[in-house]
């Protein structure tokens, strides 16, 4: 699967204690639209998976192409990883956004979590969200790049 390119987003949730934790989510997918409904994949034993279903709630900040940075950092092993970017409690349940770090942006309230294995598949309905139209970041082939959107469209290809 490391062949095939996919968007990249930070999944956020605020702990039991008022910390934020997250971590860097390429498994994210659209699953329905009525309702919105988004599933994402986390590892069974991450901090940020307990947080999530002990707030019922998990944040998606869809990065934008700039910020491989922040991709980096969410998916290393630093311990304070919000020290290190602009965020601020967003939406009804107060969930850590990444202010400077974003492409699109969805609250998700908790619907079901089902485990497979060492990851947890979480249903979230979206409750809010939010969108800006820089580029996205992707990943694929084990590397960053960019979505660069076309400027010609062909009709009848």
């Amino acid at each position: 699967m490391s062949a095939y390119p996919t968007g990249v987003a930070v999944v956020t949730a605020m702990s039991p204690d008022g910390e934020p934790c997250g971590l860097t989510c390429s498994s994210l997918i659209s699953v329905t639209l009525t309702p919105p409904t988004l599933l994402v994949s986390m590892n069974v034993h991450s901090r940020t998976l307990a947080a999530t279903v002990d707030a019922g709630g998990f944040g998606v900040n869809l990065l934008p192409a700039r910020s491989r940075a922040v991709a980096e950092l969410f998916s290393s092993l630093t311990a304070d990883r919000f020290s290190a970017v602009r965020w601020a409690p967003a939406g009804r349940l107060r969930l850590p956004r990444l202010e400077s770090d974003l492409h699109g942006w969805a609250e998700c309230a908790v619907d079901q979590v089902v485990t497979v294995g060492d990851h947890a598949l979480v249903l979230g309905r979206v409750v809010d969200i939010a969108g800006d139209p820089e580029s996205p970041l992707m990943y694929g082939f084990r590397g960053y790049a960019t979505w660069h959107r076309d400027t010609e469209r062909t009709l009848g290809a």
